[in-house]
């Protein structure tokens, strides 16, 4: 289910206005070459891919002029095929052309996003082991790439350090040892906030198990090493596998029964998906 709940008409605003100014700066030459007659423009889809990222793709021709208008040939989430057009444009020619790239960044960018995204959820269908995304996020992108993960049929872990506790190797380190960690941080939040711990071995999953971890992420486990991990957690602690997942391993890892495996190549090795606007003669 896509996360709605991550669209924020403010932040979307105030992003696109940076990302705009950014591109523009004292003014577009470019386009000042060119006549503000009205045009149509088509954008296609060059790629195989999953669309996501209209809010902040739309903000950007809207901020430079209200009149442009966007028809929609396709909503977020929607599988895209090659020369599908995805929506088409009508307006002044020059804002058009000054939006386009700043536009067609967030939307080739988000649209990766959700693409590799469907790939990993794809890849492990049947088997009920969910796919998270991390804190591996571009900068100032953060909602909006944890966006395009719901929109590729992924889940979301924690939106930022703020709403829920990971607690990490050097956590553990400062706290002494894995028991202690998860007593501070029971007495740290209200019960309704998540606390996962990440273990590295057997050894310290016993641990966590035996001082109430109700979640545990399996850092880097080997595979032959998660199965008995899947089995001494049970049914009451969740489990969670993340390092070094791939496309060619992740079903290998779901077929061990975790819950979630979370996977920072989401967000982070994004290759754009090709697009292109042009104007219809």
């Amino acid at each position: 289910m896509i996360n709605t709940s991550l669209l924020n008409d403010a932040e979307i605003k105030a992003s696109v206005e940076i990302a705009l100014a950014e591109d523009i700066g004292s003014g577009d030459l470019t386009a000042a070459l060119v006549s503000n007659k009205p045009v149509v423009a088509n954008l296609i889809c060059r790629d195989e891919a999953v669309l996501s990222g209209r809010p902040w793709f739309d903000s950007c021709f809207k901020l430079l002029d209200d009149s442009i208008s966007i028809d929609w040939k396709l909503n977020d989430g929607a599988s895209m095929h090659r020369n599908d057009v995805i929506c088409q444009i009508q307006g002044p020619a020059r804002p058009i052309l000054t939006a386009e790239r700043t536009a067609l960044n967030y939307l080739q960018t988000l649209s990766a996003v959700a693409t590799t995204t469907r790939q990993y959820v794809d890849a492990v269908a049947g088997t009920g082991c969910i796919i998270l995304d991390t804190r591996k996020t571009l900068p100032g992108l953060r909602k909006a790439e944890k966006y395009a993960v719901s929109c590729g049929g992924g889940q979301n872990h924690r939106i930022g350090l703020y709403d829920a506790i990971l607690i990490k190797e050097n956590h553990i380190h400062e706290a002494g040892s894995v028991c202690q960690a998860l007593k501070q941080a029971t007495k740290t939040v209200d019960a309704e906030v998540l606390i996962e711990i990440e273990v590295e071995n057997l050894v310290q999953l016993k641990q966590a198990i035996e001082c109430g971890a109700k979640r545990v992420l399996l850092d880097n486990f080997p595979l032959k090493t998660i199965p008995e991990a899947v089995a001494m957690a049970g049914s009451t602690v969740e489990t969670e596998v993340s390092g070094n997942v791939t496309l060619a391993n992740v079903k290998s890892i779901a077929n061990c029964g975790v819950n979630y495996v979370s996977i920072g190549a989401l967000t982070k090795n994004v290759q754009a998906i090709d697009m292109s606007l042009l104007f219809a003669f």
